[in-house]
């Protein structure tokens, strides 16, 4: 068994000791994405429509950089940090994830997120 560490430039760096993602057994794990543009290096916006988009876009070139897609994704997990978003994120969520097999999915309300973002996405995809 042995772990692939995947990068791209078209996704944010990680900020800590950690890997955009990890490739083991044909299971891709994305790390959690905040909302950060990856030229700016900053958070795009201060509304949760724009960067619940951010978030997914940042995931999706995570994906991309190994070609896979949002079809590939099996699992994703959402911090939220105000749950009063949930309908808002949901329809947003849907224009990506939203098809016959929709991915399983936990969304949960956090006290707080680094860079005070709103939300912070991560998924799991297979090949």
């Amino acid at each position: 068994m042995t772990a692939e560490k995947i990068s791209t430039p078209e996704a944010p760096a990680a900020i800590g000791p950690y890997s955009q993602g990890i490739e083991i057994n044909g299971l891709i794990f994305v790390s959690g994405q905040l909302p950060i543009d990856p030229q700016q290096g900053s958070i795009v916006a201060q509304d949760i429509e724009s960067q619940t988009r951010q978030s997914i876009k940042n995931c999706l070139a995570i994906l991309k950089s190994q070609k896979l897609t949002a079809r590939n994704v099996i699992k994703t997990t959402v911090f939220l940090q105000n749950i009063n978003d949930f309908e808002k994120v949901n329809a947003i969520y849907a224009e990506t994830f939203g098809s016959d097999i929709s991915p399983a999915r936990s969304l949960v309300q956090v006290a707080a997120l680094p860079k005070q973002a709103l939300i912070e996405i991560e998924c799991i995809a297979a090949r």
